[in-house]
Order: structure tokens, then sequence, then C-alpha cells
């Protein structure tokens, strides 16, 4: 049987980590067996003391390296046929992985996103600044890789595994988002966008990324145009 990895990476989200934990659970993985890793980016809220609760694999880093540190140390420990990401916050529904599955298992994509902005699903408004922000990004590697993305940033990403263990990830923060999306295209991956739901957080509610984030997508996005 094919196993899909779900990778989680974690920090300071004791308010919401059990009830994504069990949105997960019962997400309809298309007949997959699922592999869940959690990997903790050095908490320091009270999260690590909900891991006992929990019946999956849970990695620690032992200082806050940031997200994109977190995906790579993942990729690494992962062992399905077909690796996604979830955050550990409630942005995201796993009720969506359903289609983005099935695409990779078809045999008709090695990459596929979950659109937060095509407008034929649920979404909470956006913060203005972050939706043009994200706009902005998806325009601009659009620009560069020739592609027609309109949610570079999103969370959602699912990867034929034997693909995405292809390529090495170098950025440790949020610029993982553009990195790989960089690679993604420059490696003429069979790269579909679907729809899926979205329920933002505000800063209040312990969003982290910050328009000094969308600055060093920027700059990686122009990084790996030209380096690899």
């Amino acid at each position: 049987m094919k196993k899909i990895s779900v990778l989680i990476p974690v920090f300071n989200e004791v308010n919401t980590l059990l009830q994504i934990i069990k949105k997960v659970e019962d997400a309809d993985f298309c007949n997959l067996e699922k592999e869940i890793i959690l990997i903790d980016d050095c908490s320091t809220d009270g999260t690590k003391e909900l891991y006992k609760e929990i019946p999956y694999k849970v990695i620690c880093h032992n200082y806050n390296r940031g997200k994109g540190a977190a995906l790579r140390t993942g990729f690494e420990q992962a062992t399905g046929d077909i690796i996604i990401i979830q955050d550990a916050d409630l942005e995201y529904d796993p009720v969506d992985y359903k289609p983005l599955i099935q695409l990779i298992l078809d045999g008709k994509a090695d990459v596929c996103y979950g659109s937060r902005l095509t407008g034929s699903k649920p979404s909470r408004s956006f913060m203005f600044h972050h939706l043009l922000g994200n706009k902005f990004l998806s325009l601009l590697t659009n620009i560069l890789y020739g592609s027609t993305l309109t949610d570079m940033e999103t969370c959602y990403k699912a990867f034929k595994a034997e693909f995405i263990k292809g390529i090495q990830i170098k950025s440790d923060r949020f610029d993982f988002e553009p990195e790989i999306t960089a690679k993604v295209l420059k490696r003429k991956a069979r790269l579909y966008e679907l729809p899926i739901s979205y329920y933002g957080r505000e800063f209040a509610e312990g969003k982290k990324i910050t328009w000094r984030d969308g600055f060093y997508a920027i700059i990686a996005l122009i990084k790996y145009r030209f380096t690899d």
C-alpha cells in the first residue's frame, strides 16, 4: 500500500495543535496509509507538554531555526510516497487534502498547490497588506519563471516524494516557500493548483509572518532564478 507523510512544523501552537491533529486524523487520504510527523521548532508556550497526548513521531529542534529548517528535517524523516505540508494552526482545513493527493495518485501531477485566491472556496478576508503581498509575490514568480500561479505562498503543497527528495532546500525560514516554488518550476514539474479554503489569523491570534518575510521572499525568488 502507498503511504502519505503529513509534515507539521510547530512553533508555539498550544491553543490549536490538538485540534489540527484531530482534523488531520479525520481527513480523506484516498485510502493511503498515513504517517504524521511533527517538527517542533523549540516551542516555549507549553506546546511541548501536549506531545504526550499525540501518538505520532515528534522531532524537537533545540533552538528556533524557522519553518524552512523544520520542513527540511521533516523531508529527511518522511517515508511516504507522497508528502504534504500542514501548518499547526487552524488556517487550513485538511478536508481539502483529497483532490491534491488524487492528482498525484492519478499520475497527472508531480506537485499540487492549494490556492486560497481562486474565489471558489470559503476564505476569511485577508489583511489588506498580506493580500497585496501575496498577489505581488505570485506575480513576480510568474514573471521570473513563466508560470501562472495564483498563490505561491500557500501552505498546502503536496509532492511526489521521489520528486521533492531530489531537491536541496537551503532556506531556514518563510523563504522556504519561494525557494521550493522556484526549484520546482525550474525542474519543469507537472504543477497543478486547486482551490482550498482559508481561515486566516491576525497577529493577535498568533499569526507569525510579517512584511520582512515578504522582503526575503523577493530576494529568494530572484536568487533562485539564477542559482540552485
